[in-house]
């Protein structure tokens, strides 16, 4: 794993390390293990060698190049970069170069940060594996015979792998924890509307969110105060100061309440493991060990959380697609007539993932059938806020599994979605809240990989979820 992001800055910053050394020292490190992890679409040394040398610049002229000076980061391939090739990891997009940056593009530059490459993922963030990728699959550096999770599998084995000490992700049911959970790092998931998507090529407006990894809950929290705050350009921003994570983490539990989620930690839905089980059930008792207050609670809805999500985001992705006709931009295949050259462009540039949700999604937006199935799932969407509130009336924090199983073998699922999409079934009642929610690495399951526990929190509630997800880190020490 990279060396935190911190330290780094820290050094860069005094002018003890430079930042070309530092993209060089993982220059190579990508070097050796990119063949066989394939976490990167595209490698962007020569302009990160170049960025380096201008941190260096404003060092050496006894300036500050911001809080993550010299820090390499690995970015989602679907998000802008302007001038570099941004694909969804889809044959429509190719190499489809965005005339502009997105937001978070612009304030990790702004704070010194060096994007070190363009990581892949299952294609328009469609999957849990990082195997629906036009490019090929992703593999989890810790076992290159398991996936990485996904969608945003190749952020996450970029920071297990020590490419980048940080990387971003996008998150819509679960594509930045899940992958953190499989791979051991650090994954959050801000609340809704809390980091900009301006640049973010959209899957499910009301569900995506960019958020952070980290090889460590500190180095989470800076990127996230980097990252987040109110964007004019995003029509979704909280109008509101971002909120300053860093300086809760020391604080402690005494004293904080903290619910175990009765359904998602093995009594109310199937298919979650024993061992995953056994180690939620053990950070609990670590945190109430460390002083806090810990009991189990019920919120019923979540068990729903799957069904409704699978209507809702493939019906946003259905219209949020449409855009990609083959006469705009990307891929364009001809055909005798428009109707034709759509068809043809689409069928050519689409992957079957993503063909299958723009077809259910369309199904529930039809005629007839909206109210039974897209209507039906808002309305479970607000019994899940609504049994969440309910929850936090008397929490502070709420813990459950992040994942049901630990990474599993490549090709293991692909052939049947609907075990694909179990996977998300813990993660999924966050996006569907708009609430923020942490992946912190717990130990292990009784394979020897990687286990994540989730810390979630009501809306604008990051600091006292970072608060808890440190001192949970902290009892693994």
């Amino acid at each position: 794993m990279a060396e935190r992001a911190i330290g780094l800055a820290t050094a860069v910053r005094a002018g003890d390390r430079s930042a070309r050394s530092v993209v060089e020292s993982h220059l190579a490190v990508i070097a050796e293990r990119e063949p066989d992890v394939h976490a990167f679409n595209l490698v962007l040394a020569d302009r990160s060698l170049a960025r380096a040398d201008e941190i260096d610049a404003i060092v050496a002229a006894g300036g500050d190049p911001g809080p993550l000076a010299g820090v390499p980061i690995a970015v989602k391939d679907n998000t802008c970069m302007r001038g570099v090739p941004t694909t969804c990891s889809s044959k429509i997009l190719g190499q489809w170069r965005p005339p502009y940056d997105a937001t978070v593009v612009q304030r990790l530059h702004e704070a010194g940060a060096i994007a070190i490459g363009k990581t892949n993922l299952d294609e328009f963030a469609m999957g849990s594996s990082t195997e629906n990728s036009a490019f090929g699959p992703t593999r989890n550096p810790l076992d290159l015979d398991l996936v990485p999770g996904g969608s945003s599998g190749g952020s996450a084995a970029a920071v297990a792998a020590g490419f980048a000490p940080l990387a971003i992700g996008s998150d819509t049911g679960g594509s930045i924890r899940q992958p953190a959970a499989f791979c051991g790092v650090v994954g959050m998931k801000p609340t809704y509307g809390a980091v900009s998507r301006y640049g973010l090529i959209a899957f499910a407006s009301s569900l995506d969110q960019i958020g952070p990894f980290a090889a460590d809950v500190a180095d989470a929290a800076a990127l996230f105060e980097v990252l987040a705050g109110h964007d004019p350009l995003d029509s979704t921003s909280i109008a509101e100061p971002a909120a300053q994570v860093s300086g809760v983490l020391d604080r402690g539990v005494e004293g904080l309440r903290v619910g175990v989620i009765s359904e998602l930690s093995g009594a109310g839905i199937d298919g979650i493991a024993a061992d995953v089980q056994d180690r939620t059930r053990t950070a609990a008792d670590a945190l109430g060990a460390a002083g806090a207050l810990v009991d189990e609670v019920s919120v019923p809805s979540t068990v729903f959380g799957l069904s409704a999500y699978y209507l809702i985001a493939p019906a946003e992705a259905s219209s949020n697609l449409s855009r990609y006709d083959g006469g705009r931009y990307g891929l364009r295949v001809d055909g005798a007539n428009n109707e034709a050259m759509n068809v043809a462009s689409r069928s050519a540039g689409f992957g079957d993932e993503v063909k299958r949700r723009i077809m259910l999604g369309t199904y529930a937006l039809s005629a007839g059938y909206y109210d039974a199935y897209y209507g039906k799932a808002q309305k479970v969407r607000t019994l899940i806020r609504d049994d969440f509130a309910a929850a936090y009336e008397n929490h502070d924090v709420l813990l459950s599994p992040t994942a049901p199983t630990t990474a599993f073998p490549l090709g293991d699922r692909t052939a049947d979605p609907m075990t694909m999409y179990v996977n998300d079934v813990c993660t999924i009642p966050s996006n569907l809240a708009g609430h923020p929610a942490i992946s912190v690495p717990y130990g292990v399951g009784a394979s020897g990989l990687p286990i994540g526990v989730q810390v979630l929190a009501p809306t604008r509630g990051e600091a006292v979820m970072f608060q808890v997800a440190a001192a949970l880190e902290r009892t693994m020490a």
